[in-house]
């Protein structure tokens, strides 16, 4: 099997073209198609409150559909033109949403590298968490995320988890000082990959 292969599905498989099921799913325009032959082994770790320090509102779901207004706030006058997406959000709450199938390639990491392969977009899966860069996030937050960890891991070739602040260096900060990779481990211990902050 080729790291571009997918795992073979199991029985009522919890994935349909890239979807998975649970997710709530809130479609981005924001994607594209992965390169042939790119190796999906990699999940980047994204942190996002919006406006900045800001829960529970539309605001994220808006950004990621183009559907942002630019005079709600001031702090979106500078960001309601970007094109952007990520896979998943994971809620406060531990609610996930999905915005792009797995199978595409959504527009999250910017310009980034990961052991030497540029523009980590084409062959990871982005994971945002609402919150902060610096403040802590919600056990409901860590025990979905390893539980989607879990369903991605089964489907796809992974091979490691890392921060956007990794693979984009000087550049990206986050998910933040803020963020347990502990607390990540010991929830997804049964997970064959390596954590890397």
């Amino acid at each position: 099997m080729t790291r571009r292969q997918l795992r073979p599905a199991a029985p009522h498989s919890v994935w349909r073209a890239g979807w998975l099921r649970g997710a709530r799913r809130v479609a981005s325009p924001n994607f594209g198609p992965r390169p042939a032959g790119a190796e999906i082994d990699l999940v980047v770790l994204h942190s996002i409150s919006l406006p900045p320090g800001e829960y529970r509102g539309e605001a994220i779901e808006r950004l990621f559909t183009n559907r942002l207004d630019a005079g709600a706030h001031p702090f979106f006058e500078t960001i309601a033109a970007l094109r952007v997406s990520a896979h998943f959000l994971v809620r406060r709450d531990g609610g996930l949403l999905q915005f792009v199938s797995c199978d595409e390639r959504a527009w999250h990491a910017g310009a980034s590298s990961w052991r030497g392969r540029a523009d980590c977009n084409d062959f990871s899966i982005g994971i945002e968490l609402e919150g902060l860069e610096g403040d802590d996030f919600e056990n409901a937050q860590y025990e979905r995320l390893a539980a989607t960890l879990s369903s991605i891991a089964a489907r796809y070739a992974v091979r490691a988890v890392t921060s956007h602040s990794h693979i984009a260096p000087g550049r990206k900060n986050d998910p933040g000082a803020g963020f347990d990779w502990g607390a990540l481990a010991r929830r997804a211990h049964d997970l064959s990959v390596e954590f890397i902050p």
